[in-house]
């Protein structure tokens, strides 16, 4: 479990995130939703103290991470970020292997890398047929799987991920989903597509100019009235094939003045 308790970061005069709290359970996934500039990575760097967090305080597991070192950190919490820049001589098997790292705390090289954890993870990305291909050969979605694939490895009882969809085609966006539950107990995610939120996550968070504007089941929170505020548009709801309501999104009608006959 995750708990951010009051959570302030500012940056010089900037305040990025101010008195957040939530919490993610164990078992659940949580999703942090928010337009762009809301504090979403910004809360995500702060889970793993890469933000500075000026009060407030991250408790993983009861652990308050003010005290915890570093290692002790990258442990227990895995992270995908929206963009992997890893070295492009690696081959997909040694760059899957890191997840290992700070578990084993050297890197196995070769063939010995290649154990049954990685095996896994890459299976699940469908990345075996290309473990012994170097990164430099890759697109950016294939980075991406390979980017999760190394998540898996890391075995950690946390994963959080930033975007895990971008780049991915149709097909490749609803296997990385549908590895959500698998890739650690404890799941925080930051999406942009309201949909997927309300598909795959427990929880939602939204953040609104680094506060929390709505927490809660995304049936619960995802209303007109608080997307419209938060997002500047106009909701509207549809009736899914599942049952569940589905989301669409106009520009808000400009608030016309009448003409005047001086104005005419």
């Amino acid at each position: 479990m995750i708990e951010a308790e009051a959570v302030t970061v500012r940056i010089g005069r900037r305040v990025l995130l101010d008195d957040v709290s939530f919490t993610a359970q164990t078992g659940a996934v949580t999703g942090i939703v928010g337009p762009n500039g809301s504090g979403k990575t910004t809360l995500l760097r702060a889970l793993v103290r890469a933000a500075p967090v000026s009060s407030g305080r991250i408790v993983l597991d009861g652990n308050d991470l003010r005290i915890r070192p570093r290692r002790w950190i990258a442990r227990h919490i895995a992270e995908v970020g929206q963009r992997s820049e890893p070295d492009p001589s690696l081959r997909i098997v040694d760059e899957v292997s890191l997840g290992g790292l700070a578990e084993h705390g050297v890197l196995r090289s070769g063939l010995a890398a290649f154990d049954d954890r990685v095996a896994d993870a890459l299976d699940a990305v469908e990345l075996s047929h290309r473990a012994f291909d170097r990164l430099s050969t890759l697109s950016g979605g294939e980075l991406q799987r390979v980017a999760l694939a190394r998540a898996l490895a890391h075995g950690a009882s946390h994963v959080l991920l930033d975007e895990p969809t971008n780049h991915l085609d149709i097909r490749h966006r609803l296997e990385i989903v549908s590895l959500l539950r698998r890739i650690a107990p404890t799941v925080v995610i930051v999406l942009h597509d309201l949909d997927l939120a309300a598909e795959v996550c427990d929880h939602v968070v939204v953040l609104h100019r680094g506060r929390v504007a709505g927490a809660g089941r995304p049936s619960d929170v995802f209303r007109p009235q608080l997307l419209d505020d938060v997002y500047d548009v106009t909701t509207h709801t549809h009736p899914g094939p599942d049952g569940r309501a589905r989301l669409s999104f106009t520009l808000p009608s400009p608030h016309l003045t009448p003409r005047t006959k001086e104005s005419a």
